[in-house]
Parts: structure tokens; C-alpha cells; sequence
């Protein structure tokens, strides 16, 4: 990666974090108390989340030849449980930091379960 590309990279970062501090200053407080809007709060953390985990999937290393003692099925089938599993934890409990507690824990037990049973 270029060092300009990182460094617009960092600053769109940045410019987004603060437009979404500044703007519940900037709404009006009786738009602030509507029910969508306060169901968009709860949500977003956990989209935000599961579209990150989205896009790091690793299939690129994957062909219809792959076989199920290969490492890079094992790190997919790793990320997809334990992505179910983040989906599984906040819906219950809704706490994004316990989520992610449990899928870094679940990735490593996933990956670690895989490799020692299925090859």
C-alpha cells in the first residue's frame, strides 16, 4: 500500500468519527427521541461489526480442489463459525464488547479444534 493512500485513509477515518460525534449536537432533540432512530443505535455497533468481519473473510486461497484438511478451508470455516457466534452472543445478550470477547476467543478455539480433529 502507498504511504498516501494510508494517510487518506486515515484522515476519511477520521473526518467520519467526528461528523458522527458532531451531529446528535447539531439534530434536533425531539428527532433524537424518535423509536427508529434509537433502534438504528442498537443496531449499527453489531452491523458495523459483522461487515468488517464480512470483508476479511479469507476465500481467496480456496478452488472447487480444496480439501477439508487444508488450512485455508479450516481458517474459513473458523471465521464463519465464529462470526455465527458473535450474531448468537449479542443477540442474546447485546453487549458488543462480550461479542467480540467471545468470537476472538471462538476463531482460536475454532482454528485450534479444526486443525488437531480434521487434519
Amino acid at each position: 500500500m502507498s504511504s498516501s493512500y494510508l494517510i487518506f485513509a486515515t484522515f476519511a477515518m477520521a473526518a467520519v468519527t467526528f461528523v458522527t460525534r458532531a451531529l446528535p449536537a447539531l439534530i434536533p432533540k425531539p428527532l433524537l427521541d424518535t423509536p427508529w432512530l434509537h433502534r438504528l443505535n442498537e443496531s449499527l455497533p453489531l452491523s458495523v461489526m459483522v461487515l468488517l468481519i464480512l470483508t476479511s473473510l479469507s476465500y481467496q486461497d480456496l478452488s472447487a480442489t480444496t480439501g477439508i484438511n487444508s488450512s485455508e478451508l479450516h481458517l474459513l470455516m473458523a471465521q464463519i463459525g465464529a462470526l455465527l457466534l458473535v450474531l448468537l452472543v449479542y443477540h442474546v445478550s447485546r453487549q458488543l464488547l462480550v461479542s467480540m470477547v467471545v468470537g476472538i476467543a471462538a476463531i482460536n478455539g475454532l482454528l485450534w479444534t479444526f486443525t488437531h480433529f480434521l487434519g
